[in-house]
């Protein structure tokens, strides 16, 4: 089954570092973001990837271009003008990298890649969040159940701790951040059936709108609750927060 990652976003909200890069690109312990959620689902056996390019597509294309370089231990024979390449560590991974247009929104750069999946279920995520979800059992998820499309919903993390005051005023105790206001949200990780295509109009169709409000409509959306790690990388804050837990050794996100 095929992995579809959408990275073609602007990353406005992280503009420190997006204005050189894509967001996917923004590094977290000296790899980039998008490799880390590849290896998330490597993990569990999905290795065929298909990436929505937009905004500096380039810098992804020349990153997968030189990939293989980059964890290959070689010999670079000036004389003969020739590499040799020793031993390599690369992931076995086929690589599909779709221009789907600087202006696209989200569902329709989906609609762009439908050449490239097919006719067969794909999966589909968002290239700048990790999570500590289960790929085997969502997809064992999906497929018990009867809908088009399933989304992981998560509860995200409030921003800031909490505090216990007693009735005198007197801080007693902090929290760590609490479950927001306890709802749940779509967090990306999605499992869907190839008639999706069909909800999705053109290069205006902003994924989490009318294709997926459609779906709800007509009972065709499952949800499959995920109440374990999960974070996107929206603003630097967030960025800072990932980079800590991978310097700790204790990356949630980190299964492989």
């Amino acid at each position: 089954m095929k992995v579809v990652i959408l990275a073609g976003g602007f990353g406005t909200r992280i503009s420190e570092e997006s204005h050189l890069k894509p967001k996917p690109m923004i590094e977290i312990g000296e790899r980039p973001i998008l490799w880390h959620i590849m290896k998330i689902y490597s993990h569990y056996g999905f290795n065929e990837f298909i990436i929505c390019l937009g905004y500096k597509g380039y810098y992804i294309k020349e990153y997968f271009a030189n990939y293989f370089l980059q964890e290959s231990t070689v010999t670079f024979d000036f004389r003969s003008n020739q590499q040799i390449i020793h031993d390599h560590h690369a992931e076995p991974w086929t690589v599909t990298l779709v221009d789907t247009g600087a202006e696209t929104m989200t569902g329709g750069r989906v609609k762009r890649i439908q050449p490239y999946v097919g006719n067969e279920p794909f999966m589909l995520t968002y290239g700048d969040g990790v999570s500590d979800v289960n790929i085997k059992e969502l997809l064992h998820f999906h497929e018990s159940h009867v809908n088009l499309v399933t989304i992981t919903a998560v509860q995200p993390l409030g921003r800031f701790g909490a505090l216990s005051i007693t009735e005198e005023d007197n801080v007693e105790a902090f929290h760590e951040k609490l479950h927001g206001d306890g709802g749940w949200i779509n967090g990306g990780f999605l499992v869907c059936q190839p008639e999706f295509f069909d909800y999705i109009q053109g290069d205006d169709t902003v994924l989490e709108k009318t294709p997926l409000e459609r779906l709800s409509r007509e009972g065709q959306l499952a949800a499959y609750r995920h109440t374990g790690f999960w974070q996107p990388m929206d603003t630097l804050r967030e960025k800072l927060n990932l980079e800590k837990l991978w310097e700790s050794g204790k990356a949630p996100w980190k299964v492989w």
